[in-house]
């Protein structure tokens, strides 16, 4: 399979990818990344409108009763661990950073709750600077189908999608892919005859 020729497509077929976590600055972004941890994207859109109204800043999220930040994001699941992680975020960007989410990948993996992930869709989405690949379930899944990794784990797909794709794709192709996988190739029923990537996919040709 010819990367050129798959990218040429996803291009085609997804011109404008957008990240479906719903944001008005670099700490919404944040905050919306570290809330999506085994939680679905749409779950944590419903959640964060009540979130930012009652923490609208970085500063008022730092001075929050984790109690209180728990009860808003109870049903995005671990969310003890989130609220800690996301008051702790507050409080660390406050005081190391002037209350500016920080644009550099080792200063956003020192904050709580934030990993390789993370600072690379804040990097890549806020900033515009492709740091990483960033892998989800769809973003594994269809590379492993398209043959592109054959790693497991996010951070070594990762790698390998980062020496297989040029960088100027960083970014956009794991929307694209994410967009393909709620599309059209769902992971309980892949729509294969509807699929622009079937005649090069190894894993519709079986």
């Amino acid at each position: 399979m010819s990367v050129d020729e798959l990218l040429r497509r996803l291009d085609t077929t997804y011109p404008d990818p957008v990240c479906a976590l719903q944001h008005r600055n670099a700490y919404e972004l944040t905050v919306a990344v570290i809330l999506s941890a085994q939680c679905t994207d749409k779950m944590v859109n419903q959640v964060t409108p009540e979130l930012f109204a009652a923490y609208p800043t970085v500063h008022d999220l730092a001075d929050a009763g984790i109690p209180d930040v728990e009860r808003i994001i109870f049903r995005t699941g671990f969310y003890r661990n989130k609220a800690k992680h996301l008051v702790g975020m507050g409080q660390r960007v406050r005081d190391e950073y002037g209350g500016e989410i920080p644009d550099d990948f080792d200063d956003l993996v020192s904050l709580p709750g934030v990993a390789r992930k993370t600072a690379n869709v804040v990097l890549g989405e806020w900033y515009k600077r492709p740091n990483g690949v960033v892998v989800d379930t769809h973003v594994g899944r269809i590379s492993t189908l398209l043959g592109l990794s054959a790693a497991k784990g996010p951070d070594k797909i990762a790698a390998e999608l980062e020496a297989a794709l040029p960088r100027d794709h960083w970014i956009r192709f794991p929307l694209q892919l994410i967009e393909h996988g709620r599309q059209v190739c769902v992971a309980r029923r892949p729509n294969c005859g509807a699929c622009v990537l079937a005649d090069i996919c190894p894993g519709a040709l079986g």
